[in-house]
């Protein structure tokens, strides 16, 4: 098992904090990504490489999307119902922008993984640079603001509804 997949120390009876633990592995993703990008030019697609593209891949093809799926659910209606429309459009223009940005720069990976092929990675500071970016938002401003707004039992309803989602498959 990857040090990079390694499971939160929260659970879901805590959707913020659970929320906030996908940012730090979206981070360790990121810099693996970075780490990556610096390796390839001297080592080439080794075994190392191959692995580590896997790695980012099976982050960003089954983990991020729920968590954006989350953020659209559960932090963006409650940011537009207490009038932060703007802070919610931009989380929701930044999660389309990471999606083509992450549907850009998923085939070179899976060359890479699975047919040893260097990819281009001139796009892949920017992806991280976005993800940086949107992390701070929601960190700062998004989930201190709708948190402050739930009662314990809607935190909890969240929660559940987080994790059956992943239970049941459904994005």
């Amino acid at each position: 098992m990857s040090l990079l997949h390694t499971p939160p120390a929260v659970g879901f009876d805590q959707p913020f904090e659970m929320l906030s633990a996908c940012h730090e592995r979206v981070q360790r993703s990121l810099a693996l990504l970075g780490r990556l990008a610096a390796h390839l030019p001297m080592a080439g697609a080794d075994a190392a490489a191959r692995d580590a593209a896997g790695d980012v891949l099976r982050y960003f093809d089954l983990a991020a999307p729920h968590h954006h799926e989350d953020e659209e659910r559960h932090v963006l209606p409650r940011l537009r119902a207490m009038g932060r429309a703007d802070v919610a459009d931009r989380l929701a223009a930044d999660h389309q922008a990471m999606h083509a940005a992450w549907a850009a720069l998923r085939p070179g990976l899976l060359a890479l993984r699975d047919d040893a092929r260097v990819p281009d990675t001139g796009s892949w500071a920017a992806f991280g640079d976005l993800y940086d970016a949107h992390i701070a938002l929601e960190e700062q401003v998004a989930y201190p603001a709708v948190r402050r707004t739930l009662a314990e039992g809607e935190i909890a309803v969240m929660g559940d509804e987080m994790a059956g989602r992943r239970r049941t498959g459904l994005a």
